[in-house]
């Protein structure tokens, strides 16, 4: 784990690290301290990138990086929250970590910030940033409705809304955002202090424009079934309100 004095290094160093412009985003400097830091950075994510390739197990390997991801997290705050905007490979990688380990405040700032800045991804991802960061946080949501939170999976559409991304891709994420309405629904309590307006009709409702606007983007995103089954419970809740 990195101490307090170098973490504090290492923000500062972060928040120094744009330069010259390339495509987007600028490069990152090739010499001076902050170089110097970015490539001994660089070499400890290559050799725990090469540890984490010899690791079979899934979950060990999601285990291992939120282990690892400490080590890096002191720059990668220090960048976005500078905005210093530069093409860095240890931010665009930490992103990717931050949407494997479930650290959603982490998955947004660094969105935030790599989506903003025009940052790119390292070409092993194949995809972009936008795609990369919709289709795993979707992924997630669809797999374990409610595991992401729904402001995340709000903030993530929102990010990507103008984004050049696979309707595929949207569409699954549109799914998510149904299937964690759904569960909303699911366990709706009346009686709770903390019951949505509208109730259990209206979570139905905002999961239905959910499906329905992945099935207009991708047919066999697998919602039929779930409109129709709300649709009936729609229409059971307003036979019993009669």
């Amino acid at each position: 784990m990195v101490s307090p004095a170098r973490a504090n290094f290492q923000r500062k160093l972060a928040a120094m690290s744009a330069g010259r412009p390339v495509r987007g985003a600028p490069a990152m400097p090739t010499e001076g301290p902050v170089a110097s830091e970015y490539q001994l950075l660089l070499a400890a994510l290559g050799q725990d990138l090469a540890a984490l390739s010899n690791t079979q197990s899934t979950e060990r390997k999601i285990e291992t990086k939120r282990e690892m991801i400490g080590n890096y997290r002191p720059w990668v705050e220090g960048a976005a929250d500078a905005g210093a905007g530069a093409q860095d490979e240890i931010v665009s990688t930490m992103l990717v970590w931050a949407i494997d380990v479930q650290d959603w405040p982490l998955t947004l700032k660094l969105a935030r910030y790599v989506l903003g800045a025009g940052i790119e991804l390292p070409e092993r991802y194949k995809r972009t940033p936008a795609t990369l960061l919709a289709e795993e946080v979707a992924e997630i949501g669809v797999k374990s409705p409610g595991t992401v939170p729904l402001h995340v999976l709000q903030d993530v559409s929102q990010l990507v809304a103008d984004a050049d991304i696979f309707d595929q891709v949207r569409a699954k994420l549109e799914k998510a955002l149904g299937l964690d309405f759904k569960a909303k629904a699911d366990a709706f309590e009346p009686s709770a202090e903390n019951a949505v307006a509208g109730g259990k009709r209206a979570l139905l409702s905002a999961a239905k424009t959910h499906f329905e606007r992945a099935l207009s983007l991708h047919e066999k995103c697998g919602v039929k079934k779930l409109i129709e089954g709300i649709e009936r419970e729609l229409k059971q809740l307003a036979g019993d309100a009669g």
